[in-house]
């Protein structure tokens, strides 16, 4: 083995090490924040153009239900402003969270794993190797930002809005950058770090919503890194002072994750594990039990998160469908978004239940990356050594992924009824589990993707498992955006389920895609009793 140099040389290296690692997701988040923006932009005088009146946008600015969903609308009489207002807060919250999960897996995750001990033990510090990292995830964001930024020109929008936003955009990316390297600091673990880091993006965001939709509390926007690009506003205002508050919490952020670096043991956080306490053995009698263990904490967080937004979104009811009643060239815009039939109740909630398809299969598809990385790791050794089989475990993780699916979902459909009847919206509680039940097949995709990938591509079981969620409503919006031909949707697994409760359930195209995940799942199994152990 070369040995490493001091100076320079060993600098260049983990510069290397570094984009080796982040390139290649890097380039596809970057091309999807390009691809969404160019789709938008380009729709713009086919979907909305024509038809937004001044009346209509007052109607829509004042509404606090499309404020707090969707964030404050601007110069939306301009394609650059309704580009920034269709697809501002998606692209922030791609960035963000791919910031966290990215800076969280190359750092904390590899000294938790052992692999930078020798790294570690020769002339470079901790700081040092992280500034390295840092530097690399940094112009990584900076990139991807940038690509919306030269689509909206080469659109031919005014060039500051498209600056402005595009700034708003890589400040977002840097925060979100900098929190997960200073959680990284903090937590003695991966898990844990990312944990806390998307902890305060989804904070901010409910201070964002929170912000845009009740008056009195704007200034919360001011708290938010989310909240901060909203206020820019480019293409209107294009305001500066927002991004200057954003930059200043970005730099102050890293700058206090790096002096922290220097105040801590390798391979522990400024928080550490207890040295000792009692043995809690529950749920260790069994391997089902003992997946089940593993995958509490993360499911309470998930839960709190779906929750806290479906209950949102049933208090939102009847405000959001009187709007919509009384402008209907919204309701069509929605359409052609992908939300269709929002005139009513149970029209609205199936809508938005679709969307639960996305963070339920991501959800999924973590459980299986976590058990990949468990293996990887050498936490699963023991349990490898005992008379079961690898399958057997796989099926105890599978069982409890499951499990956690069938949790999720319902806590959603009990928040978003809950949220109905607060206001007084006609939405029956079987009906909002019928709607959140409907999604299932979606989630069995990327369950069942993530398996296939498991076991014939196992480093590639998150990107491969998140597919049918993010991937297929991307190409769903997109499609129906740009109205391509109709067999570009068709492959979308969202294109297929029925608008319930609003609509009876697509039955043979439900079974359909429930046969497809189970023979991906198979498919994978067989991989996986056949492949080496990772580690």
């Amino acid at each position: 083995m070369t040995a490493i140099g001091g100076g320079g040389a060993a600098r260049a290296a983990v510069t290397r090490l570094a984009l080796r690692q982040v390139r290649r997701p890097a380039l596809v988040v970057s091309a999807v924040t390009a691809g969404v923006t160019a789709v938008v932009v380009a729709g713009y005088e086919s979907t909305a153009g024509t038809a937004l009146d001044a009346a209509a946008l007052a109607a829509l600015a004042e509404n606090p239900a499309v404020r707090t969903l969707f964030g404050e609308p601007f110069a939306l009489d301009t394609p650059g402003g309704f580009t920034v207002w269709r697809t501002g807060t998606v692209l922030a919250v791609l960035l963000s969270v791919w910031g966290v999960l990215a800076t969280t897996r190359v750092t904390r995750g590899e000294e938790e794993s052992g692999r930078w001990d020798l790294l570690l033990a020769g002339r470079l510090t901790v700081p040092a190797v992280l500034g390295r990292h840092l530097a690399v995830l940094n112009a990584a964001v900076v990139i991807a930002g940038a690509a919306a930024g030269i689509v909206l020109v080469a659109a031919g929008t005014p060039p500051g809005g498209a600056l402005r936003y595009a700034a708003g955009l890589v400040l977002v990316a840097l925060f979100a950058v900098a929190t997960a390297l200073l959680t990284a600091q903090v937590m003695p673990t991966r898990a844990g770090a990312s944990g806390s880091a998307l902890a305060v993006l989804g904070v901010g965001m409910l201070a964002r919503m929170v912000g845009d939709g009740v008056a009195a509390l704007g200034w919360l926007r001011w708290l938010s890194p989310y909240g901060l690009l909203a206020l820019v506003r480019p293409y209107r205002d294009d305001r500066l002072l927002p991004l200057l508050v954003l930059a200043g919490a970005a730099l102050l952020v890293g700058a206090a994750a790096t002096a922290l670096a220097g105040r801590r043991d390798v391979r522990a956080g400024l928080v550490a594990a207890p040295a000792g306490r009692p043995p809690r053995k529950w749920l260790l009698g069994t391997v089902d039990g003992f997946a089940v263990r593993r995958m509490s904490r993360p499911l309470a967080g998930w839960s709190a998160g779906i929750g806290a937004y479906f209950l949102l979104i049933g208090l939102l009811a009847t405000s959001m469908t009187d709007f919509l009643s009384d402008n209907p060239r919204f309701a069509e815009l929605a359409a052609q978004a992908g939300f269709t039939e929002l005139g009513s109740v149970r029209g609205y909630t199936a809508s938005l239940f679709v969307l639960l398809a996305v963070p339920v299969g991501v959800f999924a598809a973590s459980r299986l990356a976590e058990f990949v990385a468990a293996e990887t790791d050498g936490r699963l050794t023991s349990l490898y050594a005992q008379p079961i089989s690898r399958n057997r475990l796989l099926t105890a993780e599978t069982l409890a992924t499951l499990g956690g699916v069938a949790v999720l979902v319902t806590v959603a459909a009990t928040a978003t009824w809950l949220g109905a009847y607060l206001v007084d919206a006609p939405l029956p509680l079987a009906a909002a589990l019928a709607g959140t039940w409907h999604v299932l097949p979606v989630v069995l995709l990327c369950l069942g993707a993530a398996i296939l990938a498991l076991g014939w591509l196992p480093r590639a079981t998150a990107a491969v498992g998140v597919l049918p969620a993010i991937g297929g409503f991307l190409l769903q919006v997109l499609a129906d955006s740009a109205d391509l031909p109709g067999w570009v949707p068709a492959i979308s697994p969202f294109t297929h389920l029925a608008a319930v409760p609003a609509e009876s359930p697509a039955w043979p195209a439900w079974w359909i895609m429930v046969g497809i995940a189970v023979l991906a799942a198979a498919l994978g199994r067989l991989g996986h009793r056949r492949r080496d152990l990772l580690g």
